[in-house]
């Protein structure tokens, strides 16, 4: 029985696995709603495995490299697999079989932005493992944060309430500086707070009330056009904060 319950943590991994690569066959069909919600769905995921593991103290190096695996798959690889068919989308009007695209090697170029996702996903994470200090913040954007980000972006493409603004948002010239921010930010090693409280003291915890109440704010007023957007202003608070030599 100890042993089954052991490899539950390891299954929710499986399962977020699953969902990641599920993501990433929708994705590149261009069913950008289904790639979201699944890469929402690893991300609850992601979140209950280490959840398990803490609850059932079933901790292992193996749990340890599978999270990893499957991070990588659900938050790097399904998210840039968004970015090419939205970078499709802006390029030629439509999604099309990989072996049918008639670009020119500059087109394919830029549809080679997406490959960065998977590549510096995989990097912060290889990062991430092989960090020893007991650091009790991030060091560059977390990878579930990334695939959150782009999820919401197909997302948006296909509820275009505000179509003017959109536009701007899903030029090619955009989308491309946003794949090289993605996954730049994921790499540096400016420090960037956790949202794990270890208490409630506002003192200790100013920097995450402020974002909580900046992210309500967003979410209230934009709904699902938030999302992007609250990812981007985590990411602004951490540069501001960095700057002003912020500890966490």
């Amino acid at each position: 029985m100890k042993k089954i319950i052991a490899q539950i943590p390891n299954t929710i991994t499986s399962l977020n696995l699953v969902s990641g690569v599920a993501a990433t066959m929708f994705a590149i069909d261009g069913h950008l709603v289904w790639a979201a919600i699944f890469i929402c769905l690893a991300a609850v995921l992601d979140f209950m495995d280490g959840f398990a593991a803490r609850l059932l103290k079933a901790y292992s190096e193996i749990g340890k490299e599978l999270d990893s695996l499957a991070d990588v798959v659900s938050f790097g690889v399904a998210p840039g697999a968004i970015l090419f068919t939205l970078l499709e989308f802006a390029l030629f009007g439509k999604n099309q079989p990989i072996h049918e695209i008639g670009a020119s090697w500059y087109e394919w170029l830029i549809l080679s932005t997406s490959f960065l996702l998977p590549v510096f996903g995989a990097i912060r994470l290889a990062r991430f493992n092989t960090n020893t200090s007991n650091e009790n913040f991030f060091r560059g954007l977390p990878i579930p944060a990334n695939g959150l980000f782009w999820a919401a972006m197909g997302l948006m493409l296909q509820m275009p309430k505000y179509a003017e603004v959109l536009k701007l948002v899903y030029s090619v010239r955009t989308l491309v500086l946003l794949g090289i921010f993605m996954a730049g930010v994921m790499v540096i090693t400016m420090p960037m707070f956790s949202l794990k409280a270890k208490s409630l003291s506002f003192t200790d915890n100013w920097y995450r009330y402020l974002f909580a109440f900046v992210a309500v704010v967003l979410i209230a007023a934009l709904n699902v056009y938030s999302l992007a957007l609250v990812i981007f202003v985590y990411i602004l608070l951490n540069a501001v904060f960095y700057l002003m030599k912020v500890n966490f």
